[in-house]
């Protein structure tokens, strides 16, 4: 039995707006799952709209010492830091060689993900195909355009969680985001649930998994590491 293959899809979104400060992905986003991936014996190959480097959000990365452990590791890993580096395209990536994909969040994501069609079509046509989607915080921003063979949105009636929009009030940046996500999905009929602010929250809908905020980082790759073993049979050395 094979293991696991999982793409992680990054923004190559770097500017917050006209505000001019740097947005990107948020950090423990992409490496609490990460790590959970390759810690469970999993391939893992890390994805951006446009390929090359992913930019990282500088509140999500301090100096070392100062961030969560996954973080940390992070800062210590050349391999994954290489991977950032030059992140592949997805145009140029067939999604059929991949069990599962991961969308981590951070204000970026708001930008690049729900206006790429190529995403849209990856995604509708994994899905599709019994693939499992996961997306974190902002990351589910890339699903607003995500549609069924039937050409609805994945998300209608669907249990989804995001971002919520007093998450996005309490940082600010309600009116510097293109658009709220928890309103995005709820006018898709989505079932949007979450828990209170910044607290962790994750919810599965089938292959659908979705988490609340970075905090939620963790719950949310635990479901998907529990829906490799359940929904497609597959495991890692450790999973």
């Amino acid at each position: 039995m094979r293991n696991a293959k999982i793409l992680m899809i990054c923004t190559s979104h770097a500017a917050l707006g006209t505000s001019g400060k740097a947005t990107g992905v948020w950090s423990e986003e992409l490496t609490t799952p990460y790590y959970a991936f390759i810690d469970a014996g999993a391939k893992v190959d890390v994805a951006s709209i446009q390929g090359g480097g992913v930019p990282i959000e500088p509140n999500s990365c301090k100096a070392l010492g100062e961030n969560t452990a996954s973080v940390e590791r992070y800062l210590k890993d050349r391999d994954l830091q290489a991977r950032l580096n030059h992140s592949l395209p997805i145009a140029a990536l067939d999604w059929t060689g991949y069990d599962a994909f991961f969308l981590p969040g951070g204000h970026g994501v708001m930008w690049d993900l729900p206006t790429s069609e190529t995403l849209a079509r990856l995604l509708s046509a994994a899905y599709a195909n019994d693939r499992i989607i996961a997306a974190v915080c902002h990351g589910p921003a890339g699903l607003v355009n995500v549609k069924t063979p039937e050409g609805t949105p994945l998300v209608a009636g669907k249990r989804v969680t995001a971002f919520t929009n007093s998450e996005e009030q309490a940082v600010g940046l309600s009116s510097i985001v293109p658009f709220l996500l928890e309103t995005s999905l709820r006018a898709l009929d989505a079932r949007f649930e979450h828990a209170p602010d910044f607290r962790p929250f994750a919810v599965v809908d089938d292959r659908l998994v979705t988490g609340q905020n970075p905090a939620s980082s963790e719950l949310v790759a635990q479901h998907v590491l529990d829906l490799l073993v359940k929904v497609t049979n597959l495991v890692g050395t450790n999973i």
